[in-house]
């Protein structure tokens, strides 16, 4: 098994090192490949000093199996055909090919299946939104059919890159020694402080990564489920948390969504009904979840406003599960059904 990591030194590239590491995934050789400005560097992978290669239009990707690719919406268009010429598959962590009709968009657990037919040789992995709030979803799918959601997402620095996180260390800093806060990832600063735009605006108002989400659950999900999103960046380093209030067909009690959670794929249940009792506050939060896997859910209520909603908590790593796992998981579900280029 040959794999490829395209975009190596960024936050992702490097998660994608510790998830593959982790995850014990079969590697007979590990490529890695960046821009010229990270083309040189080295990186230790199971003992291996591996250096990264610069990124051309080539054959470096011949023999490759699977590429996974985090350098940018460009980067992936540009590079492409390069990379699948020769029959790799290319996974692929940009929002590039996310609704183009013959590129699945997937999440293991709701629509593995759908990477078994890829014309082009590409998987597109979902936005980090979205990606956390269909896990959840599904568990109340699979109860009954859900009609709407709305979501607030609240999230983190790591949505912006490495550097942005960088920057809110920095702004700290920089608040609490009275001096003037560097802003460059953002569009105010983030320190102390809430911002309701994340990416730019569309014509109705919404921000593209509003719509993201709006256009990617109805096709991960083949639904026809309406959702209306507000996404906020908060100072929290690397974990997105989002209220979600979703309305399905027939009524669904608190009681049997939380049975469907723990019974769920790549779910956590974080709730109690007595925590009175129990004298603890039980519901996830992005201090404690930071390197997990797993979407934690808590807050389960049923929606006053609404006999057939149900609303709830989420909190789940964005560099992770939002984007170097569940790629990586979808690179596990083609090598166990023997779909993957080479195996």
């Amino acid at each position: 098994m040959r794999v490829a990591i395209v975009g190596a030194s960024g936050a992702v590239g490097q998660e994608f090192l510790r998830v593959l590491d982790e995850r014990n995934f079969p590697i007979d050789e590990l490529l890695l490949f960046g821009s010229q400005r990270s083309a040189g560097r080295k990186y230790v992978f199971r003992g291996k000093e591996i250096e990264v290669k610069l990124l051309q239009h080539n054959d470096d990707f011949k023999g490759v199996d699977i590429a996974f690719t985090s350098a940018g919406g460009g980067t992936s268009k540009e590079f492409a055909e390069t990379i699948t010429k020769h029959g790799a598959v290319m996974i692929d962590n940009s929002s590039a090919f996310r609704m183009d009709e013959d590129v699945p968009l997937v999440v293991p657990e709701c629509n593995a299946e759908d990477a078994l037919v890829r014309p082009r040789g590409i998987i597109a992995n979902p936005n980090c939104t979205t990606i956390m709030m269909v896990v959840a979803l599904q568990a109340l799918e699979n109860l009954s059919h859900i009609k709407r959601v709305h979501v607030a997402s609240y999230q983190a620095a790591s949505g912006a890159g490495a550097a942005a996180m960088a920057e809110l260390y920095e702004q700290y800093r920089q608040v609490l020694a009275g001096e003037k806060p560097t802003v460059e990832k953002f569009a105010y600063q983030l320190a102390f402080n809430v911002i309701p735009q994340i990416d730019v605006f569309c014509d109705n108002g919404y921000t593209k990564e509003e719509m993201k989400m709006y256009n990617e659950t109805k096709k991960i999900m083949h639904t026809d489920c309406q959702v209306s999103a507000m996404c906020v960046r908060v100072p929290s380093l690397r974990c997105h948390s989002e209220s979600v209030w979703a309305e399905t067909e027939r009524p669904v009690s608190v009681e049997e969504f939380q049975e469907a959670v723990r019974n769920g794929q790549g779910l956590q249940l974080e709730d109690s009904p007595n925590f009175r009792e129990e004298g603890a506050l039980p519901y996830p939060m992005p201090l404690f979840h930071e390197n997990c896997d797993d979407v934690y859910v808590g807050r389960v209520r049923k929606d006053l406003a609404n006999p057939n909603g149900i609303t709830f908590w989420l909190v789940s790593d964005q560099i992770k599960k939002g984007a170097a796992l569940n790629a990586v998981q979808i690179a596990e579900y083609l090598i166990k059904h023997d779909a993957a280029s080479c195996c």
